[in-house]
């Protein structure tokens, strides 16, 4: 009955009973007041009349420790290991049987380095869960970038078509009878190769031109376009008669034998429909002239055409209207009258606003008056309005209009208003 429950207090943990043989070993876990030696006991308790035999270690427990005593032994320069005692023993040393081996705190850098691989492979871990694992071996496609188109502006030369176009106009529609050769020698800077430089005259009458203005490039297929050029010439009209010296002689012979068919031709005179309208002093003329773009420059291709040039201008929108401030207009219209009295004389920085900027006009202009001022509603340190202003030249009297922007200049003792800015014509 004592093995049984020897046994079972080995199994359960338990402490030894404090009497007989192991009275001199109290359990560790005892309480301090209990006494190692018998006869010192708080408490009498009944002394087994039997000393209990120590029950076997359990087989399990008995495998463990012979391993752990071979491993010792085979250490070299080890302790061997000490024999079995009834003395107490410490805590966690396995209930009054000497563990043979011993508990070694880890090195504060082992440690360290332990943390230290933790935290890289859980760095590892959440890397994978962000990128994926796929993205390791097969790196993602990428993205196609997005064509950008870039404006280069037009396809066509239109400056240089524009330059040789004008220049081609003014040597076509200048021509002298008794020096024909510069015109020649001037069209066949820009005709083609191979094409006649007379380009349609007839060697015939005086025309000078003054002024040659390019217009729009009408681009075609092939880099060929059309360029309109705008001249203004001076000279005879087309329907001035030839004088009779003029006339060839075999064209004399010719009207000779035509006396005989004078009335047929009266009749298809009047059938024509001669233009009426007198020609006096310079003209503008219209001429489209055809160009192509070939080995690095613009090239004539053939005869140009007269066309029309339009005589009126279409109507513009008209301009909105703004309310006026009628007592500004009245407190700041001598400002305004000085400034542009300055501007005839070359002066009108000496009234401007400081930092203005006013080119002079040319000689032989004089102010005449101001003969409107209104200032747009507003505020602010600056105010626009619009001048009617009359200048002589010429002879003449000229009325123009300004658009005229005010500024406020403050020092010390007063403030003032004073002109900033002025532009011809209202645009808004």
């Amino acid at each position: 009955m004592s093995t049984f429950k020897t046994v079972m207090r080995r199994i359960l943990n338990l402490p030894e009973p404090q009497g007989g043989k192991n009275a001199a070993n109290p359990p560790a876990d005892a309480p301090a007041g209990q006494s190692a030696v018998p006869g010192q006991q708080q408490s009498a308790v009944a002394p087994s009349p039997v000393p209990a035999q120590a029950a076997p270690a359990p087989v399990g427990l008995q495998q463990w420790t012979d391993a752990a005593a071979r491993l010792q032994a085979q250490a070299p320069g080890a302790p061997q290991p000490a024999p079995d005692q009834t003395a107490p023993s410490g805590k966690g040393q396995g209930k009054g049987r000497d563990v043979p081996w011993q508990i070694e705190d880890e090195n504060s850098g082992t440690k360290f380095m332990v943390k230290v691989g933790r935290g890289a492979l859980w760095g590892v871990v959440a890397l994978a869960a962000i990128t994926g694992i796929r993205s390791w071996f097969w790196a993602p496609a990428p993205p196609k970038a997005e064509q950008v188109q870039v404006n280069n502006g037009p396809t066509y030369p239109v400056q240089e078509a524009q330059a040789v176009a004008s220049r081609f106009a003014r040597a076509y529609l200048t021509w002298d009878e008794n020096d024909p050769k510069p015109r020649a020698e001037a069209l066949a800077r820009d005709l083609s190769k191979g094409m006649d430089t007379a380009a349609g005259w007839n060697t015939r009458g005086q025309q000078e031109v003054l002024v040659a203005q390019p217009g729009p490039v009408s681009e075609e297929k092939d880099k060929r376009a059309r360029v309109r050029v705008d001249v203004l010439v001076k000279g005879s009209a087309s329907d001035d008669k030839s004088k009779p010296s003029d006339k060839p002689k075999d064209d004399k012979a010719k009207d000779d034998k035509s006396k005989d068919k004078k009335d047929d031709a009266k009749k298809d005179d009047a059938s024509k429909g001669n233009d009426s309208r007198p020609v006096t002093g310079p003209r503008w003329i219209g001429l489209e002239i055809p160009v192509v773009y070939t080995s690095g420059r613009i090239v004539v291709t053939g005869q140009p055409g007269l066309v029309g040039v339009p005589q009126n201008a279409p109507a513009a929108p008209a301009l909105t209207m703004k309310t006026a401030d009628n007592d500004f207009s009245d407190k700041t219209r001598s400002v305004v009258e000085e400034f542009f009295g300055k501007y005839a004389t070359s002066e009108a920085e000496s009234v401007a606003a400081p930092g203005a900027s006013v080119a002079a006009l040319p000689p032989g202009v004089s102010f005449g008056s101001l003969r409107n001022w209104s200032v747009d509603e507003g505020s602010g340190g600056d105010r626009t309005g619009a001048a009617t202003v009359t200048w002589l030249m010429g002879g003449a009297e000229l009325e123009q209009t300004y658009r005229v922007k005010l500024t406020r200049v403050a020092s010390a003792q007063a403030e003032r208003w004073q002109v900033a800015e002025v532009h011809g014509g209202l645009s808004s």
